[in-house]
């Protein structure tokens, strides 16, 4: 069993200890550590934080392997601090069964850069008409526990109910894409000023938020879980945390995109800043920044969505919806929460690794940093800052909103189970 030896980092961001990896687990946590023939990484102060998690991933494969593969997902996840991720189901086929969410676990578990755990699909082909096979992809060597049809709204209200009824029988969870789709029809972008003066059609916030009043409250009538993601609305904070104060059993998601950018900069017209929810205004940005330090917005997820070159390179209305998000979210992170002081580091390692496990059933990630625990681990170089270059990505997609950016932070080491998957910012 290999032994590796972390000198000298910060554990969220506290003092700096040493952490020695035996195997698989934490063996030790303390100063002055020694470890005969174990491996010697030298921290320097750097923090070190449980292995991240993202509960809102798209891998692509099967079907779109042009934009993105298990494989090359999963090393970009390496790449950004993930030891897990979750697959969402908008595939080709799409993970409506149990054949499909097997494969995609499958093909997580024979690369090995971090474990892959499949969303299912709410409805079959994400159609909206009839609810996918949910029992038989939970009891599936997968073991689904989150259900969505991101990318598209389980518009359906009876629909929606008979999701949450059947999720509650084995403890699932239901992840809303909310989005009214009568009223985002021909919608380019968010709706406001900004759309009113370029003439693109508008996306109202109520779009939004109308879904997330809905599901809350049927949730509550059925005393199940629901998920919001990638909420993008000050009114959406206000929905969630009245339905928290009410005991209502809701959790949500915000990207890194949205507590960063605001739709002035669509005024560019590059198709790079199309995204769905789109990118929204300053006034929501800080009310996004507040409910996430706040605990009202319970994890940031990436909603990483690679396009090919094709896909964005073209005129504003024909280019795809998506941003690519793994690399650089704990930087977006680090920039719009650490540094502003909304967040400290543990606060962090909560809202990125600890409260997503917890959402997903990811079990063995999300643990402590402490003897006896999985060595899933990241190592963060805080002090560093220098500009985003895409061509350095291990996605198979380029289409970031942050290039030539300068953005804090750099994850240096990444160790899934006690093996590193990433050294010194190289994929190993």
């Amino acid at each position: 069993m290999s032994k590796t030896l972390i000198r000298g980092a910060k554990v969220l961001g506290g003092e700096p200890q040493d952490v020695l990896i035996d195997g698989d687990e934490i063996a030790e946590v303390g100063t002055a550590l020694a470890a005969e023939g174990a491996e010697v990484v030298e921290a320097g102060g750097k923090v070190l934080l449980p292995g991240l998690v993202d509960l809102h991933t798209h891998l692509r494969e099967p079907g779109r392997e042009d934009s993105e593969t298990v494989l090359t997902g999963t090393r970009a996840a390496a790449s950004g601090g993930y030891t897990a991720v979750f697959a969402m189901a908008n595939t080709f086929p799409v993970a409506d069964t149990a054949g499909v969410v097997e494969q995609v676990w499958r093909l997580g578990r024979e690369h090995g850069y971090c474990d892959v755990r499949p969303i299912g699909a709410v409805t079959v082909g994400l159609e909206g008409k009839q609810l996918a096979e949910l029992g038989a992809m939970h009891e599936s060597a997968a073991g689904v526990t989150v259900f969505s049809d991101d990318g598209k709204c389980v518009h359906d209200a009876v629909i929606m109910r008979r999701a949450l009824e059947y999720v509650k029988a084995f403890g699932g969870v239901v992840a809303q894409h909310a989005q009214e789709p009568r009223l985002t029809e021909g919608a380019q972008m968010n709706e406001g000023v900004v759309s009113a003066e370029l003439g693109l059609g508008g996306w109202p916030a109520v779009a939004e938020e109308s879904i997330i009043a809905r599901d809350v409250l049927l949730a509550d009538h059925v005393g199940s879980r629901v998920h919001i993601c990638h909420l993008s609305t000050a009114g959406s904070v206000e929905i969630v945390r009245w339905a928290k104060s009410r005991g209502i059993d809701v959790t949500a998601e915000v990207t890194p995109h949205h507590l960063l950018l605001t739709d002035e900069l669509v005024r560019t017209y590059n198709p790079v800043y199309k995204v769905n929810p789109p990118l929204r205004t300053e006034r929501d940005v800080m009310a996004l920044r507040e409910a996430l330090a706040d605990g009202t917005i319970d994890i940031v997820a990436t909603d990483h969505a690679p396009h090919p070159h094709e896909d964005k390179d073209c005129e504003w209305a024909a280019a795809a919806m998506g941003m690519v998000g793994l690399e650089t979210a704990l930087s977006v992170v680090q920039e719009t929460m650490v540094a502003t002081g909304l967040l400290d580091w543990a606060g962090v390692a909560d809202r990125m690794s600890y409260a997503p496990a917890r959402i997903g059933r990811a079990t063995g990630h999300g643990r402590p940093v402490s003897p006896g625990e999985p060595a899933n681990l990241t190592l963060v170089d805080t002090a560093y800052r220098g500009p985003v270059d895409p061509a350095g990505f291990a996605s198979r997609s380029r289409n970031t909103p942050y290039e030539g950016r300068e953005l804090p932070g750099r994850v240096t080491h990444t160790w899934l189970r006690g093996k590193a998957t990433l050294v010194d910012g190289k994929l190993a």
